[in-house]
C-alpha cells in the first residue's frame, strides 16, 4: 500500500528533523525543502499529498509560496503560524490554506491534523442530486455551487464542507462538537474557537451583515443552524 507522502518546508533544519521523524514513525513518506524555490520545485516534481508549510521564511515566505502553489495546485496546505498571529491564520486560509497549526505543537497533534487533512480532502462525500434554498442563498450540492440573489460566491474546500453540512440540516441546530466532528474529524470535536473562525469566514461570504447574521445563526452555548425565519 501507498504511503502518502507530505512535503515538510521550512527553513530551520531542526524543525524539518523533527517534523520528518514524527511523521515517518506515523507512516508517511516525508520529503523536505528549506526554501519556497525549493518548495515550488518539490510540488511541481514529486506531486505530494500534503504540504506542512511554515509561514516565516527569508526570501519567499510561507504566503507568497501558498499563493503560488494555488495558482497551479489544489494540494492540501497546513500552515505552520506563531501563536497567537491570527492575522496570519486568516490570511493563511483566505490564501487557500487547509488547516494551521500554531508553533509550539505536539508530535500528536502534527500527525492528527495530517491524518484529518488527508481524510478529509480526499474523501468523496455524497451529497444529494439537489439543491437548498433558503430565502436568498442558494446551495447547489451537485454542482457545488453557492449563490446569494444570484451572484455565485467563491468558497475554499473547507467552507463549503462546513456550509454543506449546515445545509443539509437547515432548520436545525448543529451542536459544535457534531460540526467540528464532521467537517474536520474527531481530532477536532473540542475546537470550538477553530469552528468560530470558519463560521465567520462563512458569514463574511453569504451575510449582508456579518454582525447581524440573517442565515447563519449562532444557538449560545450549543451551536449553530442556517435558518431564513426571522424569529430564532
Amino acid at each position: 500500500m501507498r504511503k502518502p507522502t507530505v512535503l515538510v518546508v521550512d527553513d530551520e533544519p531542526r524543525i524539518v528533523r523533527f517534523v520528518r521523524a514524527e511523521l515517518e514513525s506515523a507512516g508517511f513518506r516525508v520529503l523536505a525543502a528549506l526554501n519556497g524555490i525549493a518548495a515550488m520545485e518539490t510540488v511541481s516534481s514529486e506531486m505530494p499529498d500534503l504540504v506542512v508549510l511554515d509561514v516565516i521564511m527569508p526570501g519567499l515566505d510561507g504566503f507568497d509560496v501558498l499563493r503560488r502553489i494555488r495558482a497551479n495546485s489544489s494540494v492540501p496546505v497546513i500552515l505552520l503560524t506563531a501563536r497567537g498571529s491570527d492575522a496570519d491564520k486568516v490570511r493563511g486560509l483566505d490564501l487557500g490554506a487547509d488547516d494551521y497549526l500554531t508553533k509550539p505543537f505536539s508530535p500528536d497533534e502534527l500527525s492528527a491534523r495530517v491524518r484529518a487533512v488527508l481524510r478529509r480532502t480526499s474523501s468523496s462525500r455524497e451529497a444529494p442530486a439537489a439543491r437548498l434554498q433558503v430565502g436568498d442563498l442558494v446551495v447547489d450540492y451537485d454542482r457545488r455551487r453557492v449563490m446569494v440573489r444570484g451572484r455565485d460566491v467563491q468558497m475554499s474546500r473547507t467552507e463549503w464542507q462546513l456550509l454543506q453540512q449546515l445545509a443539509l440540516n437547515a432548520g436545525k441546530v448543529m451542536l459544535h462538537e457534531d460540526l467540528l466532528v464532521r467537517t474536520w474529524g474527531p481530532e477536532y470535536r473540542d475546537d470550538v474557537e477553530y469552528l468560530r473562525v470558519w463560521v465567520s469566514r462563512l458569514r463574511r461570504k453569504i451575510e449582508d451583515d456579518p454582525a447581524r447574521p440573517h442565515y447563519l445563526r449562532t444557538v449560545p452555548g450549543v451551536g449553530y443552524m442556517l435558518t431564513d425565519d426571522e424569529s430564532v
